[in-house]
C-alpha cells in the first residue's frame, strides 16, 4: 500500500520573517494568510480525493486545516507528532536578535548535532514527524499534513536520505504543498514547495 502525503505549511501571520513564533501559544494567521488558506482549500476541492486532514496543535495550523476542511466537508484531526519544533529559550525572540547569537548561527550550520538551548533536537523532532508519516501509508488515498517549515523539511530530508545538516539547501514557504507518495518500502518525493496561487 502507498498513500499520497500532501505536507502543508501554514499560511503567513503577522511574524512571518520576523520572529521565531515557535509554539508561542496564539500566533494566528493575519488577514493575508486566511485569504490564502481559503484559496488553497479551493485549490483541493477541485484536486483528487483527501481522505484525512491532520494538523499541528498550533493555532496557525490548525486555522489553515480549518480553512481547509471547510471546502472538503473533513473534521481536522490534531497531531502533536506535526508540532512546530520546541524552540526553548529561543521562542519568541526576533530574527535580528538571533542573528546575533552564534549559537543560533551554529545550529543552523549543524543541525545534526546542535542543540537549542531548553529545545528539543532537531532528530527528536523528525523522528517523531516521520514515525507518523510512515503510519499514513496505510491510507487508501491523499492525506494533508498541515505543518510547519522545519518540520516539513525534516520529513522531505529523511526521505530523500539528506542529513539534517542539508536543511536549509531548500525552503518550504507559508501556504507552500509538498507531496511525498510514502508505502512500506519508503517514500519519494512528486513536488516541492508548490505554491498553489
Amino acid at each position: 500500500m502507498a498513500a499520497r502525503i500532501h505536507l502543508v505549511r501554514h499560511c503567513a501571520h503577522g511574524d512571518v520573517g520576523r520572529v521565531l513564533s515557535g509554539r508561542c501559544p496564539a500566533t494566528p494567521l493575519s488577514a493575508e494568510g486566511h485569504a490564502h488558506a481559503q484559496r488553497l482549500g479551493k485549490v483541493f476541492a477541485r484536486g483528487e480525493a483527501i481522505t484525512a486532514i491532520h494538523s499541528s496543535p498550533r493555532l496557525r495550523t490548525k486555522q489553515t486545516a480549518q480553512a481547509i476542511a471547510d471546502h472538503l466537508d473533513i473534521a481536522v484531526e490534531t497531531v502533536e507528532a506535526l508540532d512546530e519544533l520546541d524552540f526553548g529559550a529561543w521562542t519568541g525572540r526576533s530574527f535580528a536578535e538571533l542573528d546575533q547569537d552564534p549559537h543560533w548561527h551554529h545550529w543552523n550550520a549543524a543541525r545534526d548535532v546542535a542543540t537549542i538551548p531548553g529545545g528539543e533536537t532537531m532528530k527528536a523532532a523528525v523522528d517523531r514527524a516521520v514515525t507518523h508519516v510512515d503510519t499514513l501509508a496505510q491510507y487508501d488515498g491523499a492525506v494533508l499534513c498541515v505543518s510547519h517549515c522545519d518540520i516539513i523539511r525534516g520529513v522531505i530530508a529523511h526521505y530523500l536520505g539528506l542529513g539534517l545538516d542539508r536543511l536549509l539547501a531548500f525552503d518550504v514557504d507559508p501556504g507552500s504543498i509538498s507531496t511525498l507518495v510514502v508505502g512500506n518500502w519508503g517514500g519519494r518525493l512528486l513536488a516541492l514547495n508548490r505554491r498553489s496561487i
